[in-house]
């Protein structure tokens, strides 16, 4: 380091503690853009600065003050759930491949060689036959039991929080003395 060096070193040091401390640069900004209190105006002029400061709290609350401007970008704001759900598969068909499956009730199941038949009661009072593979609205049939007296689903999930993109749906027989302690 030579002697001409000092004199920058300095400066350097100075201007390093400035902004180190902060508060002598920041009141002199404020006490430059705050103008000050002048004694002769009424202490009316306080007020109106506070309700005017309070309606825009308001404003802002209530969603007046606050606009989001997506630019083709997705809204934050909206649930990505609600963006799946209606993207699904638009209006439901007419009968039973337009109703979900949680609308259909199992009445029974008959035999027709080796495979099964399941006969359900629509959401329409209607009665359905319906074999493996038939669909619904949201799922389709992939296994029929005459021994338990069940039918599985395998229903369409349209969850990103979900690792499979399905769920397996049981439903099963009841008896009249099942349905009476209901």
């Amino acid at each position: 380091m030579t002697r001409h060096d000092l004199p920058m070193l300095g400066r350097v040091m100075l201007l390093l503690t400035a902004v180190l401390s902060g508060a002598p640069i920041f009141a002199a900004a404020t006490a430059a853009q705050t103008p000050p209190a002048d004694p002769a105006k009424p202490a009316g002029d306080t007020a109106d600065t506070i309700n005017r400061i309070m309606q825009d709290n308001e404003a802002m609350l209530s969603g007046r003050g606050f606009t989001y401007d997506p630019a083709g970008r997705r809204d934050p704001f909206r649930s990505l759930v609600d963006a799946l759900n209606s993207a699904q598969k638009g209006p439901r068909p007419r009968g039973i491949a337009g109703m979900l499956i949680s609308e259909v009730d199992l009445v029974g199941i008959v035999q027709k060689g080796r495979a099964g038949i399941a006969f359900f009661n629509g959401s329409d009072n209607k009665g359905y036959f319906l074999k493996v593979g038939d669909q619904l609205y949201d799922g389709k049939i992939t296994r029929i039991d005459r021994k338990t007296g069940s039918v599985v689903f395998r229903q369409d999930v349209n969850d990103p929080r979900s690792i499979k993109p399905y769920r397996d749906v049981t439903k099963r027989l009841t008896t009249a003395t099942e349905e009476g302690s209901l």
